[in-house]
């Protein structure tokens, strides 16, 4: 019975490292959930296309929630997730994650992934942010820039706030990163 416990023990752990060989490096990382005393392990992105957007809930494009929620009806059957990450680094972010909460899922019925607010720009940014910064060439100079990444973990495209969900260049480049092969 040891033995069987002990093979099965090291299964699981050749199983996890695995899965850990394929989740590309943008994705090795976690974020606390909103709302959550979970993490979102990003690796659970792997062989996606991924849309990750820095947000704010008192912001001139917080509209953008519903155009976001929309893209991710349409094409979360296709693999597209959806990331958003709130962030107070230009001051128009709740100071309380109860009111991101009801201005994301309730205002707005916002479904995808939602994170804790974090640092998107600077020193401060989390990990994800500076890579994204890194494989883009530009790193969030306002809220709801977005990040286009493809099914391999890399970003294939960066818009500005102004670009909004529905915007066809965005949702070429959503195709593209759809279309790429895990």
């Amino acid at each position: 019975m040891k033995r069987l416990r002990c093979v099965a023990g090291l299964l699981c752990l050749a199983w996890g490292s695995l899965q850990a060989a394929e989740c590309p490096p943008l994705l090795q990382q976690q974020l606390p959930k909103l709302r959550s005393q979970e993490t979102l392990d990003l690796c659970q992105f792997t062989g996606k296309a991924l849309l990750v957007v820095n947000t704010a809930s008192h912001c001139g494009f917080t509209s953008q929630f519903k155009g976001l929620e929309a893209l991710y009806q349409e094409f979360r059957g296709e693999g597209l997730e959806v990331l958003g990450v709130p962030s107070d680094d230009f001051f128009q972010e709740a100071n309380d994650q109860e009111e991101t909460a009801t201005v994301c899922y309730v205002n707005y019925g916002v479904t995808f992934s939602m994170s804790q607010p974090q640092s998107v720009r600077g020193s401060q940014a989390t990990p994800l942010f500076r890579q994204l910064a890194e494989q883009s060439g530009t790193a969030p100079k306002w809220n709801f820039y977005k990040y286009v990444v493809d099914r391999q973990g890399q970003v294939v495209a960066a818009f500005n706030s102004k670009t909004a969900p529905d915007d066809p260049r965005l949702r070429e480049a959503l195709r593209r990163a759809l279309d790429s092969q895990p």
